[in-house]
């Protein structure tokens, strides 16, 4: 049209458009453009097989519509038989996708939402178990508590073992640090370990305002029921996994040596996720406030009394401390992954913390001194299963009870492990068990020594430098 207005011939605009000559007189002719002229069917190709039930399928669904086509299906076929066969199932399932599209109730919406620089972070805790990671061979069962700004999508992320305050403490501070700013708001959804979802008049748990205090951050939470509103979080999530999971498959193995390597790895991804959002976080920089001149504490302090058996009893498990303290007052600071136990304001002691309900943790270097003196305790110990260290102690005290049934002979190796070590005496027991051999304690002391003689008698020969003058020499 443009062509011919600007005096073209009919065929060298044809030509010039990329179409036949008669095409384009009959466009000249024709006010409509093609796709208008194309006519909507509104016909059925063939006769609806469900036509006559459809008062039936309406008073079905409208009783229940989560009701699936084929249950209505099976329905007809009960109520009216020989009328319908398998093959017009697939029908009926579109009968019935239009059904619900049409009178069927109102579905979920969610809105998007706008999101301004330097605004709102968002978090929340994923479980990683699904991606198959071990540490030296064994399952490494784990969370990820996972923060994202929601204008930029620069996020961090740190290790953690359950939804605990004490998580949601650390890993919100370490995001905060990394960051080097503090965002206006911090979004997270119904954590008990942040929000009172009980009568409770206050917004938010003591310990979770006191946090939000700190940094000057206003608390958001999500309502109940959707986790929508906190959708940020829950894409990059999953963005998060499917990147460590291509990550993990380069590196061709989902083993670490150490939790420390893994945390590097870790932390190494998130990196590599941030790099193309640079320009949209120079954005929140500007309108993002300061750090504070300090962390917050990221843990639970306790005073708690050492019992007469040697444990203290911290956040719903039960941890031995040495005997020493038995009676004394001390503190225990319960952080997202280990407890340390102070005394006279020194740390006197640290262990990984345990998650769940109702466990314990008893170290047996704690209580052996006392109990190598009074074996007969050691029978009917309500934490004795936590006095074999590995397997080879284990064999060891059921072959010694078998033979000599004397308990006092497996608390002395044992003592021996406390006070030398643990390795060499699982080594000696290693050595004995698969020899046949009873691993007494004259026995396994006997193979302990010979082992640290043999050590002893290492012979370093002593380093002639006049081979390296020589070299030096020869160099100038």
């Amino acid at each position: 049209m443009k062509l011919i207005n600007e005096d073209e011939t009919l065929k060298m605009a044809a030509l010039k458009s990329g179409m036949d000559e008669k095409t384009a007189r009959k466009y000249l002719r024709q006010d409509t453009l093609p796709e208008d002229r194309k006519k909507v069917r509104e016909w059925k190709t063939r006769k609806d097989p469900f036509d006559e039930v459809n008062d039936v399928i309406d008073e079905l669904m409208e009783l229940n519509e989560g009701l699936e086509a084929k249950t209505i299906f099976e329905e007809l076929k009960k109520r009216f038989p020989d009328k319908f066969h398998d093959g017009q199932l697939r029908t009926l399932q579109r009968k019935i996708k239009i059904w619900r599209a049409t009178k069927g109730r109102a579905k979920k919406t969610i809105f998007p939402q706008k999101h301004e620089p330097g605004k709102l972070g968002a978090s929340d805790f994923t479980n990683m178990n699904s991606l198959g990671i071990t540490i030296q061979g064994r399952s490494f069962n784990h969370l990820i508590y996972h923060f994202v700004l929601t204008y930029s999508n620069w996020e961090t992320g740190s290790i953690c073992f359950s939804e605990s305050f004490e998580s949601l403490s650390e890993g919100l501070q370490n995001a905060l640090w990394r960051l080097g700013a503090v965002p206006q708001s911090h979004r997270t959804d119904r954590l008990s370990a942040a929000v009172n979802n009980s009568l409770n008049r206050d917004e938010f748990t003591k310990s979770y305002q006191n946090l939000l205090d700190h940094y000057g951050l206003k608390g958001e939470k999500i309502n109940p029921g959707n986790s929508n509103e906190n959708g940020d979080v829950e894409q990059s999530h999953f963005r998060f996994k499917k990147a460590m999971d291509q990550s993990l498959m380069l590196r061709g193995s989902r083993n670490f040596d150490t939790v420390e390597s893994y945390k590097i790895f870790v932390i190494e991804l998130f990196e590599k996720l941030n790099k193309g959002r640079g320009k949209r976080l120079k954005e929140e920089y500007v309108k993002m406030q300061e750090l504070p001149a300090v962390r917050l504490n990221d843990c639970k302090e306790y005073t708690v009394k050492v019992g007469p058996s040697s444990v203290i009893h911290v956040g719903h498990h039960t941890y031995s401390v040495h005997s020493r303290l038995i009676r004394e007052t001390v503190k225990a600071r319960l952080y997202a992954d280990r407890i340390e136990v102070w005394y006279a304001g020194r740390k006197v002691d640290e262990m990984p913390r345990k998650h769940g309900e109702n466990g314990h943790s008893i170290n047996y270097r704690h209580i052996i001194d006392w109990l190598v003196r009074k074996p007969g305790a050691f029978e009917n110990y309500i934490y004795r299963e936590s006095l074999f260290p590995t397997s080879y102690f284990r064999m060891a005290y059921d072959m010694l009870m078998k033979e000599q049934k004397r308990t006092v002979e497996y608390l002395k190796i044992l003592h021996m492990a406390a006070h030398e070590s643990e390795s060499s005496v699982n080594s000696a027991l290693r050595i004995l068990i698969e020899s046949g051999t009873i691993p007494t304690e004259s026995a396994v002391k006997a193979i302990v020594m010979a082992d640290e003689n043999n050590a002893a008698d290492v012979h370093v020969e002593d380093v002639n430098l006049s081979d390296y003058d020589s070299l030096v020499q020869e160099a100038l």
